[in-house]
């Protein structure tokens, strides 16, 4: 009878704890397959050209210096590079304000009231912008600022290059076909924006 019992005893213990075991491998193996299909899901392929390229996906904060540079580039090269077309001039402004507030929309008005795009057109001017570097501060939202770009001007006579030194905050907005980046450019302002070389052509 003790052998019975202590046989029936160690059967129950192996028993529990094969039981145990199952249930652990099942979890593990739960726990595994999930996180394969999340990897799995994270990543798509993209054909270009008859090649299939890797894409992963990010969440947004990951990639929100870069967006936000970018977004500060396109700004400006929408907003400076111009050409003796009216309607391109046109299109790179409105371009242009899809990213930006009031702020930009005064500083185009300005312009035009002034008559500076009637000279580049009458003046068969072209005006390019190259951005140096974009500062941005992150730490707090809006995000403060600060793009340094260098402007070259070809007249008909001369080409000049200026110094370009703005500065305004980004705000997070939706996402949409004007505006893929989802920031808007906010009390933008020109700090510098010099002669800084005149050579004749």
């Amino acid at each position: 009878m003790k052998n019975i019992d202590s046989a029936f005893k160690y059967v129950r213990t192996f028993s529990m704890l094969l039981v145990v075991a199952c249930v652990g491998i099942c979890c593990f193996s739960v726990y595994k397959s999930f996180q394969l299909v999340s990897h799995i899901q994270s990543k798509i392929y993209i054909l270009s050209n008859g090649k299939a390229l890797e894409a992963s996906i990010g969440e947004r904060k990951d990639n929100i210096p870069v967006e936000a540079k970018d977004h500060i580039k396109t700004f400006h090269q929408y907003f400076f590079t111009l050409d003796p077309d009216e309607k391109l001039i046109q299109a790179n402004i409105t371009k242009a304000l899809y990213l930006a507030d009031i702020s930009a929309k005064r500083q185009y008005d300005n312009s035009k009231e002034s008559g500076y795009f009637t000279n580049i057109i009458s003046g068969n001017i072209s005006q390019t912008i190259s951005i140096d570097s974009v500062m941005v501060d992150l730490n707090q939202s809006p995000y403060y600022f600060r793009c340094y770009g260098t402007q070259s001007i070809v007249r008909t006579t001369s080409t000049v290059t200026r110094s370009l030194i703005t500065e305004g905050y980004l705000r997070n907005i939706s996402r949409s076909d004007n505006n893929p980046h989802g920031f808007l450019i906010e009390r933008w302002a020109t700090i510098l924006n010099k002669d800084i070389k005149v050579q004749n052509r």
